[in-house]
């Protein structure tokens, strides 16, 4: 397993997240980005869990505070299916953009078409 310290994997996904195109940026809606541990033996990478902007509609965020979606992304799965360090650069701009891809309503098979699982 490569032990990529916290800090430094935050930074890693904030920079995944500075790559995403400025345009696609932009329409992230109420979309919250999370770094947790997870279990080294987890295959779970990342989750999305929240209403995808092509389901929401007219009674999205009426009746009071609609809390973000959030997009978390687990550090010790990558890590420990990671070759180096430079894999879980990789790894981690993947599943940014495979999770982010969800909450743009994106599924898995499409996301498997597209090369991004």
């Amino acid at each position: 397993m490569i032990d990529v310290p916290p800090e430094r994997f935050e930074q890693l996904v904030a920079d995944a997240l500075d790559d995403i195109p400025e345009e696609l940026g932009e329409l992230l809606d109420n979309v919250v980005v999370v770094v947790e541990d997870g279990r080294p033996d987890g295959r779970l990478l990342g989750r999305y869990d929240g209403v995808p902007l092509t389901e929401r509609d007219s009674w999205y965020g009426t009746g009071g505070l609609v809390m973000p979606d959030r997009v978390t992304i687990y550090r010790k799965p990558i890590c420990a299916m990671a070759l180096d360090e430079d894999d879980v650069v990789y790894q981690v701009g993947v599943t940014v953009v495979h999770e982010l891809a969800h909450h743009f309503g994106i599924d898995d098979e499409r996301l498997d078409e597209l090369g991004w699982s």
